[in-house]
């Protein structure tokens, strides 16, 4: 099995808090190639700890974010999960950078420079 990549959603962005996130776009890239399977996962509701679970039930390998609680940052490295925060912009710019080996903690997509959306930095 390959690599599995989790973007918490707001709308067609990377959610600008990874604690209020509804949505998640999980990413897995196998023998297949990047990108051979997507799915997007409701949550019931926001939380950091659901969305936590969700990372270690789908056995995700790098989390894409904007902000994120210091304590849920470390508590996913902890458990072996890279974790990009800070980014901000487009989810698919976010996903095809990243999977050019391109993208960087911190980084503010050309889409989200062109909007003013520049509000995604560790809580």
């Amino acid at each position: 099995m390959g690599n599995r990549i989790l973007i918490p959603l707001y709308k067609r962005e990377v959610a600008p808090r990874f604690d209020l996130a509804l949505e998640a776009l999980i990413v897995s890239c196998g023998e297949e190639g990047p990108g051979a399977e997507e799915r997007v996962v409701v949550l019931p509701h926001a939380s950091a700890e659901e969305m936590c679970n969700l990372i270690l039930t789908e056995k995700v390998d790098t989390v894409i974010c904007g902000g994120i609680a210091e304590e849920h940052y470390q508590y996913l490295l902890w458990k072996k999960v890279r974790v990009l925060d800070s980014v901000i912009g487009p989810y698919d710019i976010a996903l095809k950078r990243f999977l050019e080996g391109r993208l960087k903690q911190g980084e503010i997509l050309e889409q989200a420079k062109k909007t003013g959306v520049l509000n995604g930095r560790r809580t």
